[in-house]
């Protein structure tokens, strides 16, 4: 195998335990047939859900309050879900904004009803977390909408406040299991699995089962989370080799020592890129503020585009691939998620070393 260091911001890296795994089940998953070619009605397919919700549940500590769905559409379906089952007349929904995708999540609530935002950093660029002291709650707040890590700007919350008076929803998408979490302090959370959970195809909710009694009737069926929790997330057919995947991301994550080793793993893997940023100012360029940086993604710029457009040619000639930042800000972003390993790391560090002495 020829694998290259992988940053791409997602789909992004998988444990090559994992893929290995999959590999070796991929025609016959023990009962004479693929896992593609398995019904999601089957006691098969009842295993390996049954599966990744006892392993996650137990991994992440989710509490018996909250329930865990398998749905479908990506985060961008949740932008319009959370509104159209939460959001009611003579209440607004209230964002942080902290980035695109709190951006997106909005201008979906928009449509259904009347939102607030309670903090912004958008005229800065998106480069730090809004202090909690500084958010503007409405007391008529259906629930306050967070988004914890930005993938593009590279800002992520540090820590979460406990009590807003008003549920807490939370987008995770690109950085859930990276470190422990206190799932219990919020009413919903919802991640697309293809950061760094598993691959893209499934997205997970976590949410509180006391609120899905509050849920919309009057919208249609399938948008209705209480549809999906009544019926174990199998109302329709689910992504079943999404749900099998993530399964097995799960049994790496445990075996790597769990959540807290995963979170110190991932400290010193973001730590070695931005030691490298601030100790070449007048080269590399963080966006984020330092108390607002992400543990995923690292992003930069350089001198110039051309130096950057430069960075990105001939790191992908040393397999270094998906450092490219994202189209509508430029730059440089490293996204480092749970499976991009160590040594992947250390070989950007190195390559970012070798490129200062070239062009410093």
């Amino acid at each position: 195998m020829n694998r290259y260091h992988n940053f791409s911001a997602g789909p992004a890296a998988l444990p090559l335990p994992v893929l290995e795994s999959a590999c070796n089940e991929f025609i016959d998953h023990g009962h004479g047939a693929s896992i593609l070619e398995t019904s999601h009605r089957s006691p098969e397919f009842t295993e390996v859900l049954a599966h990744a919700n006892e392993s996650l549940r137990a991994l992440a500590s989710i509490p018996d309050t909250h329930d865990i769905l398998w749905l479908q559409g990506g985060a961008s379906m949740q932008f319009a879900m959370v509104p159209l089952n939460f959001l009611k007349p003579g209440t607004v929904g209230t964002y942080v904004m902290t980035g695109t995708w709190s951006d997106k999540a909005i201008a979906e609530a928009n449509f259904v009803g009347d939102t607030h935002v309670a903090a912004s950093t958008k005229e800065a660029g998106y480069n730090e977390i809004p202090d909690s002291s500084t958010w503007d709650i409405p007391e008529n707040s259906a629930y306050v909408h967070t988004t914890s890590n930005n993938t593009i700007f590279g800002t992520q919350f540090q820590s979460f406040p406990k009590d807003v008076g008003a549920p807490i929803v939370c987008d995770m998408s690109s950085d859930i299991l990276c470190r422990p979490t206190d799932f219990g302090a919020f009413d919903l959370v919802y991640a697309g699995a293809q950061k760094n959970l598993g691959p893209s195809g499934v997205t997970l909710v976590i949410v509180r089962k006391s609120w899905l009694e509050e849920v919309n009737s009057s919208i249609p069926k399938f948008l209705r989370y209480s549809t999906h929790s009544e019926k174990g997330s199998t109302y329709n057919t689910p992504p079943v080799y999404p749900i099998y995947l993530v399964g097995k991301v799960l049994n790496w994550l445990k075996s790597e020592g769990g959540l807290e080793a995963m979170h110190e793993r991932n400290k010193v893997k973001a730590a070695r890129i931005y030691d490298l940023i601030d100790g070449n100012p007048s080269f590399f360029k963080g966006h984020a503020v330092k108390n607002s940086r992400s543990l995923m993604n690292v992003t930069f710029n350089l001198p110039t585009e051309d130096l950057e457009k430069q960075f990105v040619a001939e790191a992908k000639e040393e397999s270094l691939v998906g450092v490219k930042g994202h189209r509508s800000v430029g730059g440089i972003r490293a996204s480092i998620y749970n499976a991009v390993p160590s040594e992947s790391v250390e070989a950007l560090a190195q390559f970012m070393e070798h490129f200062i002495q070239k062009n410093g």
